[in-house]
This record gives structure tokens, C-alpha cells and sequence, in this order.
């Protein structure tokens, strides 16, 4: 894992912008499509504000999320609402997104229909950008749900997740889906997420706290990128 520390968030923002979009466009230069995988939260917003004025082929590449919170678009939890209205903006306007959510009432059992969406995307993903919980959960892998397990080990792309300490059905990228990337980057913004990061790089077991499984592996390049403020 290569940890990389920013200033501010600011330099952060413009620093990382530059950096996937000179992924997406070595992706497109190589295959003709890139694949770019982020995650909803306040945390990359700016970041999604600045990548969308890369100047890059964005009508080549292909957005998804991480995971979904199973709630309409125009819910205050979509993570697609996000996505939409700060980073498929601007130059990235003619990017393709491919939406976690469908029109099934529940999650579960909404994973073939999830599944056949992604297949818009091309695998492995060129470039998957991951946050974290203070629990130490990424994607939608919660450490204190049912679905862990079988969020770790299942073979299947995706699955639904029901979190006991987070509100909302997800659908959550197994963790065999987020492995299956060119280039890992797990985005932290604060002193607490970096005490959250140093735990998880002392310990062992995955389950506990499932970021784990990205950063103390060897098969996918991860870097950290992280400012304090």
C-alpha cells in the first residue's frame, strides 16, 4: 500500500483529479473505454468537481459506484444524486453512468438485474476509488452486517446488504468486484480517518474491519491519499 499525503484538501482535490484522468485516458488510449468505480459521501465531492472538468474522451468512459443505498434519486441518501449532479457535469457530462439502483422495491434479490447493468462496464475497472467508515467499512462491506461473509468471499459482482448501524438497504461491489481493478485509491480527508487507517493496518482480521482486505493486499495496487483538512 503507498500512502500519499496532501497538505490540504484542496491541494488533494487537484492533485488526484489530475491523476485519474491521466488513468481514464492512458485506459482509453490502450482499450478504447475506461471504467471508473467512486463511492458517494460528502468527502469527494470537490474531488468529483474537479475531475469533471478534465479534458479527457469522457464519452469513452464508463461511472459507477461502489455501492448504492437502496433509496430513489431523489432521496437525500442517493449517492447517485451525488454523482450526478457534481461529477457527470461539464466535461464529464458525455461520460455513460451505470446506476446501482433499479426498480425492484428491495435489494435483495436485485443482484442479477445489478449485475446485467454492469455489464456496461468494462472489467477489470481502470480506476476504483474507495472512503471508509469510522467502523472501518468500504463499499458497503459492514462489519456488522449478516452479508459480511459473503461480501468477502462470494464470487458473485455485487450483493444487497442490510448494515444493523446504517440506515437503508445497499447494494455493495463484493470485495472479488473491487479486487478486480487496475489501480485501488482509498480517499481520506481528516485526523480521525487517518486513526482509523492506522488501526486497520495493525490488525488482522478482515471481518472486523473490511477496508483490511484492500489495503493488506498484494494483487492490486492501492495508494491512500489523505490530507488532514
Amino acid at each position: 500500500m503507498q500512502f500519499t499525503e496532501f497538505n490540504s484538501s484542496n491541494d488533494l482535490n487537484e492533485n488526484f483529479a489530475e491523476r485519474v484522468a491521466g488513468l481514464l485516458s492512458a485506459a482509453i488510449e490502450k482499450n478504447g473505454r475506461a471504467s471508473l468505480v467512486v463511492s458517494g459521501g460528502r468527502t469527494p465531492l470537490p474531488f468529483f468537481q474537479k475531475l469533471s472538468q478534465a479534458d479527457i474522451a469522457w464519452n469513452k468512459v464508463a461511472i459507477t459506484l461502489a455501492d448504492e443505498r437502496w433509496v430513489d434519486k431523489n432521496h437525500e441518501a442517493s449517492n447517485t444524486a451525488l454523482v450526478l449532479n457534481n461529477l457527470i457535469q461539464n466535461k464529464a457530462a458525455d461520460a455513460t453512468f451505470v446506476e446501482l439502483k433499479t426498480s425492484e422495491e428491495s435489494a435483495f434479490g436485485a443482484e442479477p438485474s445489478v449485475e446485467a447493468n454492469l455489464q456496461k462496464l468494462s472489467f477489470p475497472i481502470d480506476v476504483l476509488i474507495l472512503g471508509m467508515g469510522e467502523d472501518g467499512h468500504t463499499a458497503s462491506l459492514f462489519p456488522c452486517s449478516e452479508q459480511i461473509q459473503q461480501g468477502l468471499t462470494s464470487e458473485e459482482v455485487c450483493i444487497a446488504v442490510q448494515p444493523t448501524t446504517a440506515p437503508h438497504e445497499r447494494m455493495s461491489l463484493t470485495l472479488k468486484s473491487l479486487l478486480n481493478s487496475q489501480q485501488i485509491f482509498v480517499h481520506l480527508v481528516g485526523e480521525s480517518k487517518k486513526a482509523v487507517l492506522d488501526k486497520a493496518l495493525a490488525g488482522e482480521q478482515v471481518s472486523e474491519m473490511p477496508i483490511r482486505a484492500i489495503v493488506k493486499q498484494n494483487n492490486t495496487p492501492v495508494e491512500v491519499v489523505w490530507a488532514a483538512k
